[in-house]
């Protein structure tokens, strides 16, 4: 277990080692979600949002809207 030291703005520096094991670099953003009486700091990353990838309900309509815009906008630079 390690320590971090709070400032009075509230900041923490979280130890080298974590920093390295999860990617985290400056501008990273994290989660901070509270779980019982414990505060847990997520990194922000694609995986976090691909595991709710197909999640909610749209049948494909956002994928198929997303691919038509891709076109459009091939169309338009060549």
């Amino acid at each position: 277990m390690t320590t971090a030291l709070v400032t009075s703005k509230g900041q923490i520096v979280i130890p080298v080692g974590l920093r390295r094991k999860f990617n985290i670099r400056k501008g990273a953003k994290l989660f901070v979600e509270e779980k019982g009486d414990s505060i847990m700091l997520r990194p922000v990353s694609a995986a976090y949002f691909d595991k709710f990838a197909g999640i909610l309900p749209t049948k494909g309509k956002l994928t198929k809207a997303l691919l038509d815009e891709r076109i459009k906008e091939r169309q338009k630079e060549g």
